[in-house]
């Protein structure tokens, strides 16, 4: 699945209603949560600012407005991931969610640690089983890549509301830093692309050669 629209317009990796009232003319419904901690770093399901924290509206949007926002775009993606991921319960008794972004290069450098380029997120240890976490970060390694796990990025809603080991659900959340394929400043594919999505591919195969029947067992020890 791929989304068609901008994180800036809807953060699919959000609760439905993570809104701030400072952005909105209007009441906000009472179910809406106002107190995250992403809302309070403007990073709610309608996000207050971009980059390095630069306000993205002039004035205050219309609440209904927002609300339209959500029902037009975040819960038909959503709708179409429980379904698509009931599907493949049913057939494999087993499913693999890899929730995959992009990362600004700026993000990811730190003195004290190599700078990463790319970060897995399993929610420390609670969205996945640790045989897919492993395999993800052994091949990345493997293909040359540095790999952090769960700092900065530990995965959002996405992976914390679908990741679900005990039942069977597993949710990753993959983080890639876009210098290894992109122009950040032109917006353009770079000389690197071809290679990054060859060893996307080489991951994804890796992936699906894991037994899954060995999960099961996690499974089962829940019960």
């Amino acid at each position: 699945m791929r989304a068609h629209f901008p994180r800036s317009f809807i953060d699919l990796n959000r609760e439905p209603y993570e809104l701030d009232p400072r952005m909105f003319d209007g009441r906000l419904p009472p179910f809406v949560n106002t107190r995250s901690l992403r809302v309070a770093g403007g990073l709610g399901t309608i996000a207050r600012v971009v980059g390095d924290a630069v306000e993205i509206y002039d004035r205050r949007l219309p609440v209904e407005g927002a609300l339209q926002r959500i029902e037009a775009y975040y819960m038909p993606y959503h709708r179409v991931l429980r379904q698509a991921l009931a599907r493949l319960y049913r057939e494999f008794q087993t499913t693999v969610l890899l929730d995959c972004h992009s990362m600004p290069s700026s993000v990811v450098s730190r003195e004290d640690r190599p700078k990463a380029d790319v970060v897995i997120g399993d929610r420390y240890g609670t969205s996945c089983a640790p045989l897919i976490v492993e395999t993800v970060e052994a091949t990345l390694r493997e293909l040359g890549y540095v790999v952090h796990r769960n700092k900065p990025y530990a995965g959002g809603f996405i992976t914390e509301h679908y990741g679900n080991p005990a039942a069977g659900h597993h949710a990753l959340q993959i983080e890639i830093n876009r210098a290894l394929y992109l122009d950040e400043a032109k917006f353009r594919k770079s000389v690197r692309f071809e290679r990054m999505r060859d060893d996307l591919v080489v991951l994804i195969r890796r992936l699906a050669e894991l037994p899954f029947a060995d999960l099961v067992p996690f499974q089962a020890a829940a019960e």
